[in-house]
């Protein structure tokens, strides 16, 4: 396990966060983290040994308003973060990822694909890229597809690179977490079922991305998305109360120290609310679903440089806390 000292002076924004906690050797529990970095066992606040993230998500409208009395309760038996290991905040029972939702990204992405035997000029292929982007916006939906809850792991476990993944890539997200039972629901109403936000490092091997064996059949999210360990999530959520504003966040990932994406979510082609509209309208979302808002431009492929053994990952998102991930090879049998 690789842990990054947290740091009060920055952990989220808001009062407090939710977040799975485990003490050295013991069970994962849920926990109320405040902004000065102190931690309420929610098990022995609710009266529940059993007591999950995702338990109090599912009657999250009842919950939130426990959870801001606690905060605010100096009488409540608290101890420092740093006694306790940080684990991924929720089990989902369903991932929604978002492809193409960065304008920039995609336009780059645009250009590093190149299609076999296109040999037009970069700027012409990039402006060819844009005027989709800005046709999408106007026209378009949005484009969300399945990804596993397996592939789930904490925001500063290692991530092991499998042998088969030639070429494995960062994809910093914002990551939307459903707190009432969401079917079919208006644009304009979207936002009353998020319960909060959290950070997701979406890696992606861009190598199977597109079956070779059977191109007609077009992209491979299975193989290329959901190795176990491929999304890295938290380190909390923050409730959604303390995000009015999810236009404006700035998406951070820096590999060994070196920025590679610094981006607005501003750049988001189709925002949160119609993401969560457009998810609902073919699935139902439970509350603890992730919503995965897509990545912003920088990625490995952008820069000609992908994930190697030894790297570290440093995610942030503002208002919501940062993670870090170092890269180990997997040991072949």
């Amino acid at each position: 396990m690789f842990v990054k000292p947290v740091s009060a002076s920055a952990l989220f924004a808001g009062p407090y966060a939710l977040a799975t906690l485990s003490a050295p050797d013991g069970p994962e529990f849920p926990a109320l983290v405040t902004a000065d970095a102190q931690v309420v066992d929610l098990r022995a606040a609710f009266g529940d040994d059993r007591l999950t993230v995702r338990g109090l998500l599912d009657v999250w409208d009842a919950t939130v308003t426990r959870l801001e009395a606690l905060a605010g309760d100096s009488g409540a038996e608290k101890r420092p973060l740093a006694d306790f290991r940080v684990h991924a905040p929720v089990k989902p029972r369903q991932v929604f990822q978002s492809g193409a939702n960065y304008r920039q990204h995609v336009i780059d992405l645009h250009v590093a694909h190149r299609a076999p035997g296109d040999d037009r000029p970069e700027e012409e292929r990039r402006a060819e890229a844009a005027e989709i982007m800005d046709r999408r916006a106007a026209e378009d939906l949005p484009y969300v597809f399945i990804g596993l809850p397996s592939a789930i792991t904490g925001p500063y476990d290692d991530v092991v690179l499998p042998a088969w993944a030639k070429k494995p890539d960062w994809e910093l997200e914002l990551a939307a977490v459903i707190g009432r039972p969401a079917h079919q629901v208006s644009v304009e109403e979207a936002l009353e079922y998020v319960a909060g936000y959290t950070i997701a490092n979406d890696l992606t091997d861009r190598a199977t991305v597109f079956r070779r064996d059977m191109p007609q059949i077009g992209t491979d999210w299975l193989r290329s998305k959901n190795a176990p360990g491929f999304t890295p999530l938290g380190p909390w959520i923050v409730p959604a109360a303390s995000v009015p504003d999810t236009g404006g966040l700035r998406l951070v990932l820096k590999l060994n120290g070196e920025t590679m994406q610094d981006e607005s979510t501003e750049d988001m082609i189709f925002d949160v609310a119609r993401m969560v509209s457009y998810a609902s309208q073919s699935a139902r979302l439970l509350p603890g679903d992730l919503v995965l808002t897509g990545s912003p431009a920088g990625n490995g492929m952008h820069w000609g440089r992908l994930l190697r053994d030894g790297d570290v990952m440093d995610g942030s998102v503002t208002g919501l806390g940062a993670q870090r991930t170092r890269c180990v090879a997997e040991v072949s049998p």
